[in-house]
């Protein structure tokens, strides 16, 4: 099984429900463990190893978060942050202009930690050629560089120290 989730633990408890793509079919999952960093996942009504094989490659989703327990806790779908503009950060330490546009956010790096990938409203120039060095940026995705996000208004601000924004 692959999976796609930063909570299996929640994703997989009993009696939790996982939804085929379209909601035609709904999965309730009666018990789940870990083996050697693998997810067994048992649900109720596939009960032997032809039901089993019979499910097999069955794409499951659950459902989304509540987006008002996800503001809560300041937690975001990548989905929601790709396309907000990336404005500069009121006092920030730079000494620019509060609101300064400086790129939209392109996508969502996960890694080590989670990188929001910039493209530059300005991009960096080689002085003598002329050509586009540096279009993107990335930014760790931290409070202390992303204070505001705001989904309703499709920005969110960033405060960089010196050197993290090409050209600035």
């Amino acid at each position: 099984m692959q999976i796609f989730t930063d909570e299996p633990e929640y994703r997989f408890a009993p009696d939790s429900v996982l939804y085929t793509r379209d909601g035609s079919q709904e999965y309730v999952v009666e018990y789940a463990r870990t083996f050697k960093n693998r997810w067994i996942v048992k649900f109720e009504g596939i009960d032997d190893r032809d039901a089993s094989e019979a499910a097999n490659g069955i794409e499951l989703y659950g459902e989304a978060d509540d987006p008002e327990d996800m503001l809560e806790e300041d937690a975001w779908y990548p989905k929601d942050l790709v396309g907000l503009e990336a404005r500069l950060a009121e006092g920030n330490g730079l000494g620019l202009p509060a609101g300064q546009v400086i790129g939209k956010v392109v996508d969502v790096l996960d890694s080590a930690q989670t990188l929001l990938k910039i493209r530059l409203v300005s991009p960096v120039r080689d002085t003598v050629t002329g050509e586009v060095t540096e279009s993107t940026a990335l930014v760790p995705f931290v409070d202390e560089l992303v204070p505001d996000i705001d989904l309703e208004e499709g920005y969110l601000t960033i405060d960089p120290p010196g050197g993290l924004i090409p050209g600035l």
